[in-house]
């Protein structure tokens, strides 16, 4: 009888280990199932956010999708950029494409910060332009002066926008030597996390106001005469031209980090400068200002010294970090023509030449660096 009950219970003891067991099974079953899923549905979502299969650039983490078009001539759902941009609600999360005909937009465009996840996207730089003509020392809408950072022909505050394949314009003519208020911003981004690719900034003087944010240029003209990149941006050029149209005296980018803590500055990689000068590569708008030209080529219209502390009396020269990286050109030589520009080795230049230097890996897609 005793040993009719040790039997019983071993009995039972494997039943319910064989029970544990499969149960064991069965949830590691499902759990590998789910983890499957969810690596899928996330591949997916990254795929169809990014679209690479049509070369436009999305965001990653927006749901959903949607087009609208625009243009002058009647052709689309609008005719302006601005009213496009005001049929976005506010707290956008879905990814918008404003596809914009071929044609001049004479107009003054405001993407507010409450709608992020816009894309401008043209016909091509040299056919879809948006216009305006302000300059600093004009009125504005209270009867106060604008000045230069409410000069933009277009304003975007929104984190990630993205604008491709069109041009950005101030129409103001450039000022005569000595005229005061004469700045004309062709754009402002002020948002963080903006891409912009193939598009053309034209103005004669603060053309493209790089405020504040990280920001990534590629394949983009930009054009003006004087500090004609300017802001207190952390932004990559690259493969971009910088063409100068001064004609006594003028300046590519004017770069205002004030403090040694911020991480700003601007990053010019495999540029080319062009156009007429002389011209300085880098001022010193900022005490702690930081600019770095690396593979990028020089006409011979850099002005002697190459760089500018901007006002001679606070010492710049010592806390500012100017750094050129094998770069080429019958004007390179220039560029290295103060000791307090740096000549930079590899491990120093690196920072610099890659898309981390804006936390690219996290917002640029691998197809758009």
């Amino acid at each position: 009888m005793q040993l009719s009950i040790m039997n019983t219970a071993t009995i039972f003891n494997s039943f319910q280990l064989l029970l544990i067991f499969t149960c064991m099974l069965l949830i590691n079953a499902a759990i590998v199932t789910q983890g499957a899923r969810y690596h899928h549905e996330s591949t997916f979502n990254y795929l169809s956010s990014t679209n690479i299969s049509n070369q436009n650039h999305h965001w990653i983490g927006p749901i959903g999708h949607r087009v609208i078009t625009v243009d002058v001539n009647g052709g689309g759902q609008f005719r302006s950029v601005q009213e496009a941009v005001n049929a976005v609600p506010d707290n956008n999360r879905m990814n918008v494409l404003i596809q914009i005909s071929a044609g001049y937009y004479i107009e003054k465009v405001v993407v507010p910060g409450t709608k992020p996840y816009i894309t401008f996207e043209g016909e091509g730089r040299e056919v879809t332009v948006i216009e305006w003509h302000d300059r600093a020392s004009d009125p504005g809408p209270n009867g106060q002066q604008l000045r230069t950072y409410r000069t933009a022909s277009v304003t975007v505050f929104a984190n990630y926008f993205s604008a491709k394949n069109i041009t950005f314009k101030n129409t103001a003519p450039a000022p005569m030597p000595g005229m005061q208020g004469w700045q004309a911003a062709a754009f402002r981004i002020s948002g963080d996390k903006a891409y912009f690719s193939g598009c053309g900034f034209y103005g004669a003087q603060d053309t493209l106001c790089d405020d504040a944010g990280r920001h990534y240029f590629k394949e983009c003209y930009i054009e003006g005469s004087i500090d004609f990149i300017f802001g207190n941006g952390r932004s990559m050029y690259k493969d971009c031209e910088l063409h100068s149209i001064a004609t006594r005296f003028g300046s590519i980018a004017a770069q205002d980090r004030k403090y040694p803590y911020e991480k700003t500055g601007f990053a010019f990689v495999r540029c080319r400068v062009t156009g007429t000068g002389p011209l300085y590569v880098g001022r010193a708008m900022g005490q702690y200002s930081r600019i770095v030209y690396a593979y990028t080529y020089f006409d011979n219209i850099v002005a002697h010294g190459g760089w500018d502390d901007w006002d001679h009396a606070n010492n710049k020269n010592k806390t500012v970090f100017f750094g050129v990286y094998k770069c080429w050109g019958p004007g390179a030589e220039a560029v290295r023509g103060v000791s307090w520009a740096r000549e930079l080795d590899f491990e120093s230049a690196h920072p610099f030449l890659v898309k981390s230097f804006v936390n690219g890996r996290h917002w640029i897609a691998p197809t758009d660096a």
